[in-house]
């Protein structure tokens, strides 16, 4: 009887293990690594500030300023390597305590492997933390269904200018059917 009572436990049990163990068979983890240049100087900047609240001059995290971007990513940390796609989309400077950026943000790739894919990511950024992770939370095409998150990690910043490059580490669960 007991051994009975097991067998019939391990029946119910087994399909909940196999489902919560994250991918199931047809999926596929993928990494990606890339270059994200956010570029506010110079003739040709590839992010604009479209907002700017009446606290943002006083706040020491610029709380309230809203930038639109359309930044190259790259194979690269140099912007002349390989460029793979854009990052479009905005971040907002949304936290009164540290420098923690609302971004929402859709990178779109236009070469490579995942040319007319997207992904999209949205989540708070602290961008003086060494790793920073936001979520992934869709795509398109070759990444329809998708999510996962991102590693942010900064390659280099330019106080006097704001630009920056950072890199960006996508680990991204997706169907295998691709």
């Amino acid at each position: 009887m007991d051994r009975l009572l097991l067998l019939l436990l391990l029946i119910l049990v087994a399909p909940l293990l196999t489902a919560a163990g994250g991918l199931n068979a047809k999926e596929q983890l993928i990494h990606l690594r890339f270059y994200w240049h956010d570029i506010l100087s110079g003739p040709n900047p590839t992010a604009a500030t479209i907002a700017r609240s009446p606290v943002t001059n006083a706040s020491a995290t610029l709380f309230g300023l809203v930038n639109v971007i359309d930044d190259p990513l790259t194979l690269g940390p140099d912007l002349s390597s390989r460029q793979i796609g854009r990052a479009q989309g905005i971040y907002a400077s949304a936290d009164q305590n540290v420098v923690g950026l609302l971004m929402a943000m859709n990178f779109v790739f236009v070469d490579g492997e995942y040319n007319g894919s997207t992904l999209a990511v949205m989540g708070h950024n602290q961008v003086f933390s060494k790793v920073r992770e936001m979520p992934i939370v869709g795509g398109t095409m070759q990444f329809r269904l998708a999510r996962g998150y991102v590693q942010a990690m900064t390659y280099s910043f330019q106080p006097e200018t704001g630009d920056a490059v950072v890199e960006y580490n996508c680990y991204v669960l997706r169907g295998s059917d691709y």
